[in-house]
């Protein structure tokens, strides 16, 4: 039997991997996007004009003759950058239209996020079991959304990542990539705290698991890569993707704070002094298999993008 998969962002980062992965996979692929031109353009896929997600949507025309869906479109986590209403329209609501109008499809797999479950850092490591307490209005938009979802009658696997990272990604941790790319040396080597992070590769893998596995239907799972690594060894791995030594020199946690704050970069040290460890153990547990290692992926990552490519949740 024919399978027809509906991904709507399909011209962003994760959206134009997705297609080429599952066209190749077998899967008739429509693909809507905003930028249809950044779309692959290749047998098996169909490319679309995704409609404007800030007014209401007919999403019959897109959903029309497909089996599968996977809506990965939305707005990225940008603090203070745009109101409450507009994050509660594009990542709640048009989600809810999608997850109603879907209900004919055998399944819809919705990209929602960890920050739908917790804030910037953790001090215990985080589980689906734990309730969820988004921080700010994207992550409680996402949580929103997946309760629509829910609610909708739709066959759905909702799937949680953490930072997901890759070649040509933009995001707030760019700034470490930035640096990473300097001779000099940087004081990071102090810094062993852990985060999850996870690879676009092992992320598409988790999502065409979740489209057809019986045991994904009606559940919620979180996605990061099998082990967290630390500040240091993220800078120095970053660093060796760029065919450098690490060049870190041990600081003391509150001068590299200060540091941070004089370039005006008190968000981005928010984000990866803390611990955050995701455990993805639910997922493997229904067959899901990350093939690649943190370390790996952010090697890869740099090499091929030259210090541009990771994005925090």
């Amino acid at each position: 039997m024919s399978r027809k998969v509906l991904i709507t962002g399909a011209s962003g980062f994760i959206g134009r991997r997705l297609v080429g992965a599952l066209a190749k996979e077998g899967w008739d692929v429509r693909a809507a996007g905003r930028d249809m031109n950044s779309i692959p353009s290749a047998q098996r896929i169909e490319r679309a004009a995704l409609p404007d997600l800030a007014k209401p949507v007919d999403w019959s025309p897109l959903l029309e003759g497909v089996t599968h869906a996977v809506h990965l479109a939305g707005l990225a986590h940008a603090p203070g950058m745009l109101p409450d209403e507009v994050y509660e329209r594009i990542n709640a609501a048009a989600v809810g239209e999608i997850a109603t109008a879907a209900q004919g499809a055998e399944r819809l797999v919705f990209l929602s996020s960890v920050r739908a479950q917790a804030g910037l850092s953790s001090d215990h490591v985080i589980t689906e079991a734990d309730t969820p307490q988004p921080t700010d209005i994207y992550g409680r938009s996402k949580l929103a959304a997946e309760r629509l979802v829910e609610g909708s009658g739709t066959a759905f696997t909702i799937l949680r990542p953490a930072v997901v990272y890759g070649p040509d990604v933009q995001g707030n941790i760019a700034s470490l990539a930035t640096l990473a790319r300097t001779p000099i040396p940087l004081p990071f080597g102090g810094l062993d705290n852990r985060r999850s992070l996870l690879a676009l590769e092992n992320l598409i893998s988790a999502i065409s698991l979740a489209l057809t596995s019986s045991q994904a239907a009606g559940e919620t799972f979180l996605v990061a890569d099998t082990e967290p690594i630390s500040v240091a060894d993220l800078v120095a791995a970053m660093r060796e993707g760029l065919g450098r030594s690490p060049h870190l020199m041990k600081v003391p946690a509150g001068a590299v704070k200060r540091m941070m704050a004089s370039f005006g970069k008190e968000a981005d040290w928010e984000r990866v002094s803390g611990s955050f460890v995701v455990d993805a153990a639910k997922l493997r547990g229904i067959g899901w298999q990350p093939s690649v290692a943190t370390r790996d992926g952010i090697r890869r990552m740099m090499c091929a993008s030259g210090g541009n490519g990771t994005t925090m949740p």
